[in-house]
């Protein structure tokens, strides 16, 4: 079974992390909640809930966070007694996979897309007209061991980026940006495409991501090209301002 914890913590790596007792608690202030959550390992079978749930919620205080957790599917009790205090769901998410020899047939069509590292100043400006992946968020892709940014082109224009990194058996994409005057013109799909190519060439067997749970239209594009969900969690965050 894959550990899709640690492929999202090795490809969208965190500036660092502190453990706490059972936590895993991620910091990189301004960098999303991805990167600045807390996890557990595995079921919550082995909790004293109240003391260590206390101790996480001291610990990210300390770091100068709002508490944020990661629940995973057999953390039924740590859900629970997140909502006993007031915690509620603030973001779920899915894990989409597909096989990469399902994309990755034959050769990419020629000047459609181009994997690149470090990224470009057109990738980078991309990102930026988007407004989703600032210099905090970029910085994230620095930190990956074994990474690869993505330049899709349309008409003869740079319209799409995207980061990739592998780990293990996985590359994972992140960070997909479509210029909104380039969009419903196939460009989800060649990015993932190019992905899947990238991918292929690392030794990896599937290309995954994550994407909102809410998201219907990127869900339903993703699902057009034959992505799959294989798993899922949410975070509970307690009532107060970030």
């Amino acid at each position: 079974m894959t550990d899709w914890l640690g492929v999202i913590d090795a490809c969208w790596p965190a500036e660092r992390t502190v453990t706490a007792g059972p936590w895993r608690l991620r910091v990189t202030p301004g960098g999303g909640g991805r990167v600045n959550a807390i996890s557990g390992d595995g079921d919550d079978i082995d909790l004293d809930l109240d003391l260590d749930i206390d101790r996480a919620e001291r610990t990210a205080r300390d770091l100068g966070q709002r508490p944020s957790f990661i629940v995973l599917p057999g953390q039924d009790r740590l859900d629970a007694a997140l909502a006993e205090r007031g915690y509620g769901i603030t973001d779920a998410v899915d894990i989409l996979t597909i096989p990469v020899t399902t994309l990755a047939v034959g050769v990419m069509p020629y000047a459609t897309a181009f994997t690149i590292w470090p990224p470009l100043q057109i990738m980078r400006d991309i990102w930026a007209e988007g407004g989703h992946v600032g210099p905090v968020r970029q910085a994230v892709m620095m930190r990956a061991a074994r990474p690869a940014g993505i330049l899709a082109r349309v008409d003869d224009r740079a319209a799409g980026a995207a980061f990739v990194a592998a780990h293990g058996h996985v590359a994972l994409l992140s960070a997909v940006e479509v210029l909104a005057r380039h969009r419903r013109k196939g460009l989800a799909g060649t990015i993932l495409t190019a992905a899947a190519h990238w991918a292929r060439a690392q030794g990896c067997t599937e290309v995954a991501l994550v994407v909102e749970r809410g998201n219907v239209p990127a869900r339903t594009a993703y699902a057009s090209h034959g992505m799959k969900c294989v798993a899922g969690y949410h975070y509970r965050r307690p009532p107060e301002e970030p």
